[in-house]
């Protein structure tokens, strides 16, 4: 009896994780929509917007990890719990960020804290793009050599996405000038075109094979 509840519990969670993929997929572009374009013209509205959409695709974005390591621990244990590990770290450090800006945002803190401070859970992005990219690139890696019934598209374009969260942490890095090209192009290309295919991507690859 057992035997028989396993596939279905994993099935189940299965379409729960392909749901939260795709809303990750739209959350990301909302992301990047609030934090270059809305920003813009509203501050306030867009520093909230994009603190949001960070939160929440943080929680999100665990789902779909817990989903992608069931997938990929029978063909290589090691790699993908580190890649679970990465990634779950990348995503709570999201969270935790965004959250931390939502509430600043809500209730300004009536001492002015700097605004070039990075901040302490998360400086300059190392967990949100960083690991987050780490993560990212060993799963599309799996992908790719082990397949775990995900087409190797994927795969491609999660080598991509992962390439440019790297770059877009070691850009706010070392350059640190929002409008710069180095800055902008990894991370407009990441937000707004390849971490979104990524996650829809992958959750119609996990809603496609849950029984």
């Amino acid at each position: 009896m057992g035997a028989e509840e396993e596939p279905v519990g994993e099935s189940r969670f299965d379409r729960f994780a392909g749901a939260c993929a795709v809303l990750a997929a739209a959350g990301a572009l909302l992301y990047s929509i609030a934090f270059v374009i809305v920003a813009r013209s509203s501050p306030d509205v867009g520093a909230a917007l994009a603190a949001l959409f960070l939160t929440a695709g943080g929680i999100l974005g665990s789902v779909v990890l817990v989903a992608l390591y069931g997938r990929l621990r029978e063909a290589d244990p090691g790699f993908a719990l580190w890649a679970f590990l990465l990634g779950f770290t990348g995503a709570m450090g999201s969270t935790i960020h965004g959250g931390f800006q939502l509430a600043n945002v809500l209730h300004p803190p009536a001492a002015a804290v700097a605004a070039d401070l990075p901040s302490e859970i998360d400086p300059r992005g190392i967990l949100t793009f960083g690991v987050a990219g780490l993560a990212v690139l060993v799963f599309a890696w799996l992908i790719l050599a082990r397949g775990g019934g995900f087409t190797p598209r994927l795969g491609y374009t999660g080598l991509a996405f992962g390439v440019l969260l790297i770059l877009t942490f070691v850009a706010r890095l070392v350059i640190f000038e929002p409008a710069s090209l180095l800055v902008l192009a990894p991370a407009g290309l990441a937000g707004f075109i390849v971490g979104p295919l990524w996650y829809l991507l992958l959750g119609l690859g996990l809603l496609r094979h849950a029984p």
